[in-house]
């Protein structure tokens, strides 16, 4: 037995030393949008910009979202809000913000009444709202994000800059419960193993990245890619635009910009979970043996170490010792975008369990139930998984 303790503890040790490693040594290599290099005042060389803002039923979210994107400082954009069949007063908010006199017409708004066969909804509303105009880029996001005056101007010069085709900002979440910083910063931490931002620019590494507060894409490049119709049927279409571009050969990039983007994505761990309901099945491809494995796994790296170093005998909690450290270090490396203390990693164990849970609730729900209900609107399991094959 005191040998099964000591190569299960080395190999946790070993597995959470490669992130900590990766990130010690790169990810300063990340850019921060917030510092002065990217700051510009010419005008002239700034790109056209759509911003393409999706929402169902987002009336307590909506009015402040687009009234940052409204007092944006950049000289040349369009704001198109899809009302994507909201049942509340979603679409009547967009419409009184785009009769307002200091609007000026920078506000177009769209409202979907029947969502075409074959599509999500919000996949549709995307690829409806990129239709719109013809600008230079294209800016993706969501209905819950509020801007800060200069982040568009900003990344679109870093853009310029760097020559990049698609570029992602992390945003900054509000965390305001103890439930939240832990089930936030978790899936940020558990990703250091499968993303490496500093890889995302590398055409040669698999690393890619889609996120749903700001995905930033060349229309030249969205257009090689097929658009969103290619993705009418993705729930984690954030992600699936990343993949795309990067497996077409386009320049993909990442950047930080602590309070550029802010939103508060769920109330209470309890709405955490409930929010990844949709996606964390999706994520796993629809696949029973891969939640199996996923969930394994999962909890092998984050129970494992703090288990160990309770079980294991004398000096055979060494490597669980060392794991614990690594998990540590991991926090803190990733404390630099989700502003969350690095004394949570104490609560990596029990993140992990709610986690599992999480992502078997989600195979669950859809597996009784045939299929996913998002936004009030149930996609048959059959055909996401028609997609998936």
């Amino acid at each position: 037995m005191i040998w099964f303790y000591w190569v299960t503890g080395l190999t946790l040790a070993l597995i959470w030393s490669v992130p900590v490693i990766q990130a010690a040594l790169h990810i300063s290599s990340v850019a921060d949008l917030t510092q002065p290099e990217w700051e510009t005042q010419e005008d002239a060389t700034l790109p056209s910009l759509t911003i393409v803002v999706p929402a169902r039923n987002e009336q307590a979210d909506v009015e402040p979202a687009l009234k940052s994107l409204l007092h944006l400082n950049y000289p040349n954009y369009q704001v198109v809000a899809i009302n994507d069949r909201s049942t509340d007063s979603t679409g009547e908010i967009m419409e009184r913000l785009a009769q307002e006199p200091q609007v000026a017409g920078k506000l177009r708004v769209l409202h979907v009444k029947d969502l075409p066969t074959g599509w999500l909804g919000k996949t549709h509303a995307m690829w409806l709202g990129a239709q719109q105009s013809a600008s230079d880029w294209i800016l993706f996001t969501d209905a819950d994000c509020v801007f800060h005056p200069d982040s568009t101007r900003r990344a679109l010069h870093y853009a310029a800059t760097t020559g990049a085709d698609h570029l992602v900002l992390f945003p900054t979440a509000h965390l305001q419960t103890l439930g939240e910083r832990m089930m936030i910063s978790f899936p940020q931490v558990m990703a250091s193993f499968a993303m490496r931002a500093w890889k995302i620019r590398d055409p040669k590494a698999k690393d890619h990245i889609g996120v749903g507060a700001f995905n930033l894409v060349r229309r030249t490049a969205y257009v090689a890619v097929g658009t969103y119709e290619k993705l009418r049927l993705e729930i984690v279409d954030d992600l699936k635009l990343g993949e795309a571009i990067k497996k077409a050969g386009l320049r993909q990039d990442v950047a930080f910009g602590p309070g550029l983007v802010t939103l508060r994505w769920a109330v209470g761990a309890a709405g955490v979970v409930r929010n990844l309901e949709k996606n964390l099945f999706a994520f796993l491809r629809f696949r029973l043996r891969l939640v199996v494995a996923f969930c394994s796994i999962l909890c092998f790296l984050c129970i494992g170490p703090f288990a160990g170093l309770a079980l294991a005998p004398g000096w055979a909690r060494a490597g669980f010792a060392f794991a614990v450290a690594m998990v540590a270090a991991v926090y803190y490396f990733t404390s630099r975008y989700t502003k969350v203390s690095t004394l949570f990693f104490l609560s990596c164990p029990i993140s992990a369990l709610l986690f599992t849970f999480a992502v078997l609730r989600s195979a669950f729900v859809a597996m009784k139930g045939g299929g996913i209900t998002w936004r009030g609107t149930k996609y048959s399991l059959a055909e996401l998984r028609k997609k998936n094959l």
